[in-house]
C-alpha cells in the first residue's frame, strides 16, 4: 500500500508499507527518507532513522538526514577536480572544498516521483535531470533512483543514471540509523561487523590524505564485528580528527561480499546491508548540529550511524582509490539494500 500526503503545502510525502506492518516514508523534496517503522524482536513497530519534529527543518538540514547525496557524495579536495583534460571549479561549501555536491546538491531539489506496486512490494521512482554546468558539473545528466520495500521487510535502493559528457558520479543515501527504536539509546551499543580490510587516512579537514590504512589492530577493524562506542573514546589520531568517532570510508574486501551487519542487541533488531559499491562511508554522528527537535528527542552526538555505500572522490586526486568517473553515454548503475530482521 502508498499513501500520500501534503507537506506545509510544497512538498510530497509518500509512504510505503508492506504487510508486515513495515513503513518507509519519502519526500519528493530531496529524495529524504523521513522514517522507517521496523520490529523489534516483540513485534514493536518503531522509527529506526533520525528524523526531524517539524519538516521545515528539512529545507536547510544541515545533516543531510535521510537525503539522496549527488552529484558526488562526500568531500572533493580544493573543490576542483579534472576530467579528459579540464579542471572544473565547483562551489566550496565545506571549508575549501565541496561537500555531498554542494548547496545545490540533489538533497535540495524536487524529484520527479511515481509510486507503483508490485507482486510482494511496493515502491517509487524518482527522476532528475541535472543539466550542463549544474553546481560546475559537466554534462546533462539523467538520474532515476527507485526506492523499492518488499514483503520479506527490505529496502532496496537502486540507481541509475547517465551523462553525455564524461563526468564524476557517486549517489548515495544519507539516512541514519538508529535500532534502538524512537531514539531510546545512542548507537554506543551497536555492533557492526563489514568486510574491510582498510580504510582511508583523513586530515585535519576530513580530506583524504591518499594513504590506504590496514584496519588490523585498530578500533576501525570490524570484521569480526565490534562495538561503535570503541571509536568514540579511543585515542587513536583518526577517530580524533573526526571528532570523536568514525567518518571514514571502508574500502570492501574484494574477496568477500560486499556487506554489512548491524545490531542492536536490546531491542533484538538486526540490519543487513548488501551493495555492490566498493565501499562505504561509515559516519557515527560525531558533529550534529545540535539543539534542534527530532520526532524523538532533541539531537545530539551519538544518535545514528550512516552506512553511504559509494565510490570515493579521493580517486580524483589521488591513484588506487575506486574510481567515481562516469564517461559519457556508459550506465551508472547501483544497488544498495537493507534488511531489517530481529533476533531472539
Amino acid at each position: 500500500m502508498i499513501e500520500t500526503r501534503d507537506i506545509a503545502g510544497k512538498w510530497q510525502e509518500f509512504t510505503l508499507k508492506n504487510r508486515h506492518g513495515m513503513e518507509v516514508s519519502v519526500l519528493d523534496y530531496g529524495g529524504i527518507i523521513t522514517k522507517v517503522l521496523a520490529p523489534d524482536r516483540d513485534g514493536l513497530l518503531e522509527n529506526v532513522v533520525i528524523s526531524y519534529q517539524d519538516y521545515e527543518d528539512y529545507t536547510e538540514n544541515p545533516n543531510y538526514f535521510g537525503a539522496l547525496i549527488g552529484r558526488v557524495a562526500g568531500r572533493i579536495q580544493g573543490a576542483s577536480f579534472g576530467v579528459d583534460g579540464k579542471t572544473y571549479a565547483l562551489e566550496a561549501n565545506d571549508g575549501e572544498n565541496q561537500l555531498h555536491g554542494g548547496s545545490g546538491g540533489f538533497h535540495q531539489i524536487i524529484w520527479d516521483v511515481e509510486p507503483f506496486e508490485t507482486d510482494g512490494a511496493v515502491g517509487l521512482k524518482l527522476r532528475h535531470q541535472s543539466a550542463d554546468g549544474d553546481s560546475g558539473y559537466p554534462g546533462n545528466v539523467a538520474i532515476e533512483v527507485t526506492y523499492t520495500l518488499t514483503d520479506t521487510n527490505q529496502l532496496i535502493l537502486d540507481y541509475a543514471a547517465k551523462s553525455d559528457k564524461t563526468t564524476p558520479l557517486t549517489l548515495t543515501n544519507h539516512s541514519y540509523f538508529n535500532l534502538s527504536g524512537d531514539l531510546k539509546n545512542t548507537i554506543h551499543q551497536h555492533e557492526v561487523r563489514m568486510n574491510s580490510n582498510y580504510f582511508v587516512e583523513l586530515n585535519s579537514e576530513l580530506i583524504p590524505t591518499g594513504r590506504l590504512l590496514n584496519a588490523g589492530g585498530t578500533v576501525f577493524d570490524f570484521r569480526e564485528g565490534r562495538f561503535l562506542k570503541d571509536g568514540f573514546t579511543d585515542d587513536f589520531i583518526q577517530n580524533r580528527l573526526a571528532g570523536n568517532g568514525y567518518d571514514h570510508y571502508f574500502v570492501f574486501d574484494s574477496e568477500q561480499e560486499n556487506t554489512i551487519v548491524v545490531r542492536d542487541r536490546d531491542s533484538g533488531r538486526r540490519m543487513d546491508i548488501a551493495t555492490d559499491q566498493p565501499g562505504v562511508v561509515m559516519y557515527t554522528s560525531n558533529g550534529l548540529v545540535t539543539d534542534q527537535k527530532l520526532r524523538n528527542g532533541m539531537s545530539r552526538n551519538y544518535l545514528g550511524v550512516c552506512f553511504e555505500t559509494q565510490g570515493s572522490p579521493a580517486s580524483l586526486h589521488h591513484e588506487g582509490f575506486p574510481n567515481i568517473v562516469l564517461k559519457a553515454g556508459e550506465l551508472y548503475k547501483k544497488q544498495t539494500t537493507f534488511s531489517f530482521s530481529v533476533e531472539k
